[in-house]
């Protein structure tokens, strides 16, 4: 993921693209999460920051991975940002892991064929 986040500002496209989420969703968490606010540039079309993709991944973790209501991730953000955000960084983490462990996996099963 860091591997793709080299620019400065991303457009909403962008994200909902490196997020794999609908550019809908993205405005509507916008309107209802109170840390997501990217700014705008002169043609008044959202800029997202990397700070903004690393605070949606976590909003994604807690609504999508998690189950909870958008209510209560954002008030679960508000007592305890940091905690919620080491908490998604280590199941971003794993998650990375798995994906290489089945990528190396694949790559065994095709050199035994």
């Amino acid at each position: 993921m860091k591997d793709i986040l080299n620019k400065k500002f991303y457009k909403i496209g962008d994200v909902a693209e490196i997020l794999n989420v609908p550019t809908s969703t993205l405005r509507f968490w916008e309107k209802e999460f109170t840390v997501i606010k990217p700014k705008r540039n002169a043609k008044n079309i959202r800029v997202y920051t990397v700070k903004d993709i690393e605070t949606i991944k976590m909003i994604y973790y807690l609504v999508k991975d998690k189950g909870l209501k958008l209510d209560a991730a954002q008030a679960m953000i508000k007592r305890n940002r940091d905690g919620i955000s080491k908490q998604w960084e280590v199941v971003d983490r794993l998650k990375q892991v798995r994906e290489q462990l089945f990528k190396l996996d694949e790559a065994l099963v095709s050199l035994k064929t």
